[in-house]
């Protein structure tokens, strides 16, 4: 049984780090490299960084942040933003990262998904998937470009295909959740865990470690990812880089296991 694993997720947004709302709002909260220097310290178990600039505005991924980025990790660390080529996916894994996200391009071109996991491992290749809940009916659907571009995909359906394509993770981020510290979205989370047999994660909405326990130890992800829990520190959501401590980290995960 793989063990599960407690994330931070830093978003990249014109050089700085920056966390949104339902992916709007994006709130300035410092350095990416100075934010790995300190997730070094905290010993975090991986570290997942996406560009939220490059697939919008068509650019590739910026290889010398993801250089610099990868060089000071001391930890694993997948990229994610603007990646559209295999050329591109083996680039990144040469300059020392393990992992690649797609998102965009996969909805795009699912067969890149088959490509990209050919070249460089399935272990080495991720899918996000951003997905929002429709008002009526129920089903969660995919979206790209930051939440802009409604695809009309079923999230458990293209799921699916992915896991037969060969991602060797799927990452289902919660538009509606996203940076509201209201709980992830545990009925996504049980739907998917029952669908697919690749491992999965989920981000948008954690709050607290009640919330990452009740995610790994009732749903069973793999990750539990978090952005404004590791950046923000109280009520008044003053920034500062936070991790769990060991000890709590490693009693969370005990327990899960157990289940």
């Amino acid at each position: 049984m793989l063990r599960p694993r407690i994330v931070p997720c830093l978003l990249v947004h014109e050089g700085g780090l920056v966390k949104t709302v339902r992916f709007n709002d994006p709130t300035y909260v410092g350095d990416p490299i100075n934010a790995v220097r300190i997730f070094n310290e905290k010993e975090v178990d991986e570290l997942v960084v996406l560009d939220i600039d490059a697939t919008a505005k068509s650019v590739e991924p910026d290889f010398n942040l993801i250089g610099n980025l990868a060089a000071e990790c001391r930890m694993p660390l997948c990229y994610g933003g603007g990646i559209t080529s295999v050329a591109q996916a083996k680039r990144i894994i040469s300059l020392g990262v393990e992992k690649v996200a797609l998102s965009a391009s996969a909805v795009a071109n699912p067969a890149l998904v088959s490509e990209i996991s050919a070249e460089i491992g399935r272990q080495s290749t991720v899918v996000v998937l951003d997905v929002r809940k429709r008002t009526f009916g129920g089903r969660y659907d995919v979206y790209t470009h930051n939440g802009t571009i409604k695809t009309g995909l079923s999230a458990l359906d293209f799921a699916k295909e992915l896991e037969v394509r060969g991602a060797g993770e799927i990452v289902f981020n919660s538009i509606d959740r996203d940076g509201t510290t209201k709980g992830y979205d545990l009925d996504l989370a049980r739907q998917l865990r029952a669908a697919v047999n690749v491992p999965i994660s989920m981000v948008g909405g954690a709050g607290s470690l009640e919330d990452i326990e009740e995610l790994i130890c009732e749903v069973g992800v793999l990750g539990a990812i978090a952005g404004s829990l590791f950046v923000f520190k109280g009520k008044y959501r003053a920034v500062l880089i936070n991790y769990p401590q060991p000890d709590l980290k490693e009693q969370l995960v005990l327990r899960s296991l157990k289940k």
